[in-house]
């Protein structure tokens, strides 16, 4: 690995085994506490910390707060430097600023910055950053997963809800730990305190589940909350600290119960598997099944059983929840496995606890870069450039429909090679500190990928590939952030030249290979799909001379400082529509990209209908698709499938209270979940679940009026609407060219 003593990206200090730093505040004087970790025992040390703000200078000018001021060198407008004994004082300094200037913290133009963050200000202060001289396998991580029951007629279990409680919690850990906590041999209340015993023994410096912020760690403390049980889970001993949180995955923003515990880091492994799909778009779904199939760590004999069926199976056979839960946190261990492992290593480059790496915008994290060095070298700071709209990146579509033997190539990194090539960075940038950043990151990418192409040791190939993934995301970042209205260094002119000179480029290459009999499929910002020209063709995936002398000329004929890498030669593709389409290998496996092809607001049949379908297209049997749409037609008409097929289900963000307030008020449209939790003669809070289904006899129905819960239905009884759902299949067919036997007319809600 990169040598830790290289400044620019590790920080000064260069202190090892750091696993957690946290503020203690003191009205004589803020101090932090360091944890390190050495085997299986963690130490901690304490040392003083002195938060600070960097703001204009005139704007310091008769402050009457106490503080101490130090000049920045340099043109940039925030000169100085203050300095204040306590975060109270600088919070104090932070209102004290914003009531003069008459702009708040969070404004980009703010003439005065203050990071709303004790351990990242230490962080940076200190030239510290976490993990350096660890191995990822060297931290202790301990993952959680609990099952609940949930009361008679109602769906899904409520924390706030009395009847309800936690009947299992299984841990494990990274060392091969693992145990469950039974509710068929303790009551829920000493179900929690061997819980925060177990913690308390294991040490982790991690916890970590899948939906932890959002449901284990809400549910265990609500539940703990009303028994009165301490959940004393700090390295401390004190209590986690709750605060609502948002996290945004490219488009997906996130809300969330954000927990911290004092000495350790909180993983969800949810938010990761959103990360990863947001560079990968490979994922059919989030939840923890899914993601364990995908990924290959789902055990063969693993315990199944359905969410709804937890009470019931309990009250049948506990042992076997008992096993479902354990097999949940070994799923848990097998995805972090697998996704923590490039957030470890930013880690050790950015001013950041670990948990924060993870819920970090990248524009943040190169912000977090570019001002520690610019604060080590004593150099002021710039203000945001004017934030403008410009046009962004190149993307088309060339062919629709099926095209065989498709290969795609990627310019390497397209837009930080222009930088570099180009030299085009931030004006404000006065020590040149983003293209050095940039140059430094992408050198150390290099390496990475050198060793994990060479090393023979499992344990240094799997270092460097999650190494050299976590830099290709933060590289890939570096022209964002020149747009990022938020970015310190943001500028939107150098921006739009990255962009346009991008497209150029792009262009030419598209010319190129149509010039040489090439067909274009279509381009993605920094990629094509096309068909190589005749001669060049690919046989069971197996390239020949002529592809490779292709490869060759292409590659040959860029500006210095671009490359092209070939990563990826299909059977077929299947182009439905801009950045939407699916793609076959020689290995058989389907990969699908773009939300109008696995709209995640589409009931379960109407997926696993279009995911066959997509399959018969790219292996050239459309005409097996009428049967196909029979077979579906059949089930539905013959009322064959369980309602869960048909079913969808929605969380409720609001109380259905304030739902049915917005409603009155115009403030938004009626829905069937919080309607069916308004009319329900059991109370429903924000934060349940609603599974529902559409019934009735008619075709065209408002939903929220026909809908009923999947828990009313009677399978002696079946009252599913028929018409509607294969009106929804219809509606599927003919936007894929599947021949209907009648029209569809409305087809109601297709989430497309």
């Amino acid at each position: 690995m990169k040598p830790a003593t290289d400044e620019l990206l590790y920080g000064t200090r260069g202190e090892e085994r750091l696993v957690a730093v946290e503020h203690l505040p003191d009205s004589n004087g803020d101090r932090m506490a360091l944890f390190f970790r050495e085997g299986g025992d963690v130490s901690r040390r304490e040392e003083p910390f002195a938060p600070f703000i960097v703001a204009e200078g005139r704007l310091l000018d008769g402050c009457p707060l106490p503080h101490e001021p130090r000049a920045l060198e340099g043109n940039g407008p925030l000169n100085v430097l203050a300095r204040v004994p306590n975060w109270k004082a600088a919070e104090k300094l932070r209102d004290w600023l914003s009531t003069r200037s008459g702009a708040k913290p969070s404004a980009p133009d703010a003439p005065y910055l203050f990071l709303n963050d004790p351990v990242q200000q230490h962080l940076i202060s200190s030239g510290l950053t976490l993990f350096l001289g660890l191995r990822f396998e060297d931290l202790r991580r301990m993952q959680v997963d609990i099952e609940c029951l949930t009361a008679p007629g109602f769906d899904f279990c409520n924390a706030a809800r009395a009847e309800d409680r936690i009947v299992a919690i299984a841990l494990s850990d990274s060392t091969g730990w693992q145990t469950v906590l039974s509710g068929a041999e303790l009551d829920e209340p000493d179900l929690l305190r061997r819980f925060v015993e177990a913690v308390r023994a294991r040490d982790p410096d991690v916890i970590e589940g899948h939906n932890l912020f959002n449901f284990d760690l809400p549910y265990i403390a609500e539940r703990a909350a009303l028994h009165g049980v301490e959940l004393a889970l700090g390295r401390d001993g004190s209590v986690p600290d709750r605060r609502s949180g948002r996290v945004t995955f490219g488009e997906r923003t996130l809300a969330y119960d954000r927990f911290d515990i004092f000495g350790r880091h909180v993983i969800d492994t949810y938010f990761l598997v959103q990360a990863y799909d947001i560079s990968h778009r490979s994922l059919s779904g989030f939840g923890l099944k899914d993601v364990a199939v995908h990924f290959g760590v789902a055990a063969p004999s693993r315990t199944y059983v359905d969410g709804g069926s937890i009470t019931r199976e309990f009250e049948r056979d506990p042992e076997r929840v008992m096993r479902y839960c354990q097999d949940d946190a070994l799923e848990t261990r097998g995805v972090s496995d697998l996704l923590s492992r490039p957030w470890f290593f930013q880690a050790q480059l950015l001013p950041f606890s670990y948990q924060n790496v993870a819920v970090r915008g990248t524009g943040t994290r190169i912000d977090a870069l570019l001002i520690r060095e610019y604060l080590r070298q004593g150099h002021a700071l710039p203000t945001p450039g004017a934030a403008r709209t410009f046009s962004g990146g190149y993307t088309d579509m060339f062919v629709e429909g099926l095209v065989h033997n498709v290969h795609h190539c990627d310019v390497r990194s397209l837009y930080p090679s222009l930088m570099l090539s180009r030299h085009i960075a931030p004006a404000c940038d006065d020590l040149d500190v983003f293209l050095k950043l940039l140059q430094r990151l992408r050198d150390f990418r290099v390496e990475a990928k050198d060793r994990m192409t060479h090393s023979r040791d499992a344990r240094e190939k799997a270092d460097s590939e999650a190494l050299q993934s976590t830099l290709k995301v933060l590289i890939n970042s570096f022209y964002g952030y020149l747009g990022f209205s938020q970015a310190r260094f943001a500028d939107f002119d150098a921006a739009e030249r990255v962009a346009a000179e991008g497209r150029e480029l792009l262009r030419a290459m598209i010319a190129w290979l149509k010039e040489r009999g090439a067909q274009v499929v279509e381009i993605d910002t920094d990629g094509i799909y096309f068909v190589p020209p005749p001669g060049c063709a690919v046989q069971a995936g197996k390239p020949n001379r002529a592809l490779e002398e292709f490869r060759k000329a292409f590659a040959g004929g860029l500006p210095d400082g671009i490359e092209v890498e070939f990563d990826g030669e299909y059977r077929s593709m299947f182009s439905y529509k801009m950045k939407n389409y699916a793609l076959l290998g020689w290995d058989g496996e389907m990969v699908v990209k773009g939300a109008a092809l696995k709209s995640r607001g589409l009931e379960p049949f109407q997926r696993e209908f279009l995911e066959e379908l997509l399959r018969l297209k790219l292996e050239g049997r459309d005409h097996e698709a009428t049967a196909l749409r029979k077979r579906f037609a059949d089930a539905i008409s013959g009322r064959r499938w369980e309602i869960a097929r048909l079913a969808k289900t929605e969380r409720l963000q609001d109380a259905p209270s304030t739902y049915r307030a917005k409603v009155g008020g115009g403030n938004r449209a009626r829905n069937a979940a919080y309607e069916l939790a308004l009319k329900a003669a059991r109370t429903y809070r924000a934060g349940d679940q609603v599974a529902y289904y559409v019934a009735g006899t008619r075709k065209n129905v408002a939903v929220h009026e026909a809908a009923k819960l999947t828990s009313d239905w009677d399978p002696a009884n079946r009252d599913e609407n028929v018409p509607y759902y294969l009106a929804k299949l219809d509606a599927l067919c003919e936007k894929f060219g599947v021949p209907v036997s009648h029209a569809a007319g409305a087809q109601g809600e297709l989430g497309l």
